[in-house]
């Protein structure tokens, strides 16, 4: 017959879906039932109505299973008190309103705590900017996480595009974050965890905010959610330059900024705004992405249709490397309303070999140096 202490051996391995820890550490299993080669577990969730009970349930089933002497495995949910999610909280992500005394010092916002502006924070973070909207800057966040996450990182994506906002729909998450005493959990898809406006409101509701406002919504976004260390923080702004780019290069000092443009003469130079905007308040602008670069038709032949040279034009002007050019393909477009990004849903694909080539440059070749990880912790 087997013990209780087999049992929660083998279920130490099993990870919450969305919190990705060992539900063993996490206090969720409560009791485990032996009666013969019967065993009944109850596990606590963090909500009642989690939507990933199922998998809960398949995941445990399944570690029980492997436990020699186990006939049939039967289950048993509750949920956690409050004071049990104030401890988890905790535990997980400390006290995301810790104040850093009276006055907000350089990476705090109004006292609060921002991780990623903390120079032993793990977490590259890539502002994706533009001068104007239409260039699909939004599709480019998405398909350069979901290749990012592809070599093996962990990545994250703020929506700070809170008036246009589309990462959930792009990644296909079809979800609410969980809330865990004060701490939301942002979900995920194609290995790339997403907090946005659009989880907050409906997709035909006009967000009326003013710069107070945003300010704070970001501030939130930032401090107020289990981002869990990811190696890469992707932001996707607003086009322009306006309260939100600004708000963010003061939560986030350390972070590299790249410029979507697409060929257009017009349109890169509008982008060489949001570039001139990053240099005054000192964030490095560190490569140029040149979006709908061409279309190939049927006879093999490539058709430029928004004109050519503008993405290397701007990249000589402001002295960064042009990182690549995505195709005008209309899988991309399908994707992008679908939830299938091109880099998880064809990755063989011009587009899906562009992302993967891009992700490859940011990962390799603009890793910060072992010296600028020297001065930042002299900061």
């Amino acid at each position: 017959m087997p013990t209780e202490a087999e049992i929660i051996e083998a279920l130490r391995p099993v990870e919450d879906p969305e919190l990705h820890r060992s539900i063993v550490d996490l206090g969720m299993v409560k009791q485990v039932s032996i009666d013969g080669g019967q065993v009944t577990v109850l596990i606590a969730l963090t909500t009642p109505g989690c939507p990933l009970r199922n998998e809960i349930q398949r995941r445990v089933t399944d570690g029980v299973a492997t436990v020699e002497g186990v006939a049939s495995v039967s289950l048993d949910f509750t949920a956690m008190t409050e004071q049990e999610l104030a401890g988890l909280r905790q535990q997980l992500n400390g006290n995301p309103a810790a104040t850093a005394g009276s006055q907000p010092a350089h990476g705090h916002a109004e006292g609060r705590v921002i991780p990623f502006a903390d120079p032993s924070s793990p977490t590259r973070v890539l502002l994706i900017a533009s001068g104007k909207g239409g260039v699909g800057k939004s599709s480019v966040t998405t398909n350069l996480a979901v290749a990012l996450a592809e070599r093996g990182r962990k990545v994250a994506i703020v929506d700070a595009d809170v008036w246009g906002f589309s990462i959930p729909r792009m990644l296909g998450i079809d979800r609410q974050p969980v809330l865990i005493d004060s701490m939301l959990v942002p979900p995920d898809a194609h290995g790339v965890r997403a907090i946005s406006m659009g989880f907050f409101a409906e997709e035909d509701q006009a967000v009326i905010w003013r710069g107070p406002m945003l300010h704070k919504a970001l501030e939130q976004f930032l401090t107020d959610v289990f981002w869990d260390d990811p190696d890469y923080l992707l932001v996707d702004l607003p086009p322009g330059t306006g309260d939100i780019s600004i708000s963010l290069s003061q939560f986030l000092p350390r972070a590299e900024v790249y410029v979507v443009t697409t060929p257009q003469p017009a349109a890169q130079r509008v982008a060489q705004r949001a570039a001139a905007m990053a240099d005054k308040v000192r964030l490095e602008v560190k490569g140029v992405i040149e979006n709908m670069a061409w279309f190939t038709g049927d006879d093999g032949q490539r058709y430029e249709i928004f004109g050519a040279g503008g993405g290397q034009e701007l990249a000589d002007r402001i002295d960064v490397p042009l990182l690549g050019q995505i195709p005008l393909v209309s899988e991309l477009r399908e994707g992008s309303d679908s939830g299938d990004p091109i880099v998880a849903g064809n990755p063989t694909s011009e587009a899906g070999q562009a992302f993967t080539a891009i992700a490859e440059r940011i990962d390799v070749e603009l890793a910060p140096t072992r010296k600028y990880h020297a001065e930042l912790k002299l900061l």
